[in-house]
């Protein structure tokens, strides 16, 4: 039989329009032209003998052979970009393209900044690109190496092939308008947090679990009022009203000010910490690129140096044991 022969330059097509499943998306991904994609396509086809891609419903849908063909495609890829193609010596001067980060809304928040001014002066010429992405597509983007750290609160990145490293612990802070009644005190009566009206928010971050598993482990009922999806809205909305509102402390130290006319106060009780860490693959542990970042994000984010721990008030005091009322 005649071997097949294959331009491996086409093979970052499959992985392109598998995950994109658009000719033109996949087009703008790898930095070609429309036409010079679907050209390269048909290269492909016929060197495999596979349509691999039927177009239905408006999308490109992989043909079981093109989905066969992805995971060795990926780690392929993978294997050439690290151990061909990368500097023997990192630089992260010379370093270009896009360092991609896996952040909730709140761990933008407290990692973005603080990282974006590093890397502008570590490494100018790149650029950053922070993505939140659902737990499977997460560990398959820090597979493939689009994703080169998750830094924050992903319990789901639990399995083997996914490293971690503790960072820091954050806690939680509740928010009252500024001219409240309950607003005197720097922190909130068992009484008090049992009686106000609450707005909740279940952001797709899922650092607000841990609040909501605590409660629900020590039987506390609260009058929820308002659930939300959003943290961006929920300042101006307890801001005008007299509703109470839990969140991680980053928030807390950002809008418990007098500007946004709120205040942090600390609950009642000692709930558990959320515990930030950063994320990445096996595959690229030893990988030049990510140790550098790895070792960059350890040196910014850690208990000495963590900005809103250091900030003073409630917000940054940690919350007192209290005992806890349970409902029946």
């Amino acid at each position: 039989m005649k071997p097949i022969e294959l331009d491996l330059n086409l093979l970052p097509i499959v992985v392109a329009l598998c995950e994109e499943r658009s000719v033109s998306r996949a087009a703008e991904r790898l930095g070609v032209s429309q036409p010079t994609l679907s050209g390269a396509l048909a290269r492909l086809r016929a060197a495999l003998n596979d349509e691999l891609f039927i177009r239905s419903g408006g999308a490109m849908v992989p043909t079981p052979r093109a989905l066969a063909l992805l995971q060795p495609v990926r780690e392929l890829l993978a294997r050439v970009h690290e151990d061909i193609l990368a500097p023997a010596d990192f630089v992260p001067a010379q370093l270009q393209g896009t360092v991609t980060v896996a952040l909730s809304d709140v761990g933008e928040l407290v990692f973005l900044p603080r990282l974006m001014e590093a890397l502008r002066a570590e490494a100018p010429q790149a650029t950053l690109q922070s993505v939140n992405l659902p737990h499977q597509a997460l560990e398959d983007a820090l597979e493939s190496g689009q994703v080169d750290l998750a830094l924050g609160y992903f319990p789901d990145l639990a399995g083997t092939n996914v490293f971690q490293q503790r960072l820091f612990d954050h806690h939680f802070v509740c928010l009252i308008r500024a001219g409240h009644p309950h607003a005197t005190g720097e922190r909130l009566s068992i009484a008090q947090f049992m009686a106000m009206d609450h707005a909740v928010v279940r952001a797709p971050g899922r650092s607000q679990e841990v609040f909501e598993r605590f409660l629900k482990d020590q039987r506390i009922s609260r009058k929820v009022v308002l659930t939300t999806p959003h943290f961006l809205s929920i300042a101006a909305i307890v801001a005008r009203s007299d509703l109470l509102v839990t969140v991680p402390h980053a928030l807390g130290v950002t809008f418990g000010r007098s500007e946004h006319g709120l205040k942090a106060v600390a609950p009642p009780f000692e709930a558990p910490p959320i515990e930030l860490r950063q994320h990445w693959h096996r595959k690229f542990h030893q990988a030049p690129r990510t140790m550098w970042l790895r070792a960059l994000a350890a040196r910014l984010f850690n208990d000495a140096n963590d900005e809103y721990g250091r900030a003073g008030g409630a917000a940054a005091a940690a919350p007192a044991k209290a005992a806890l009322p349970r409902s029946a």
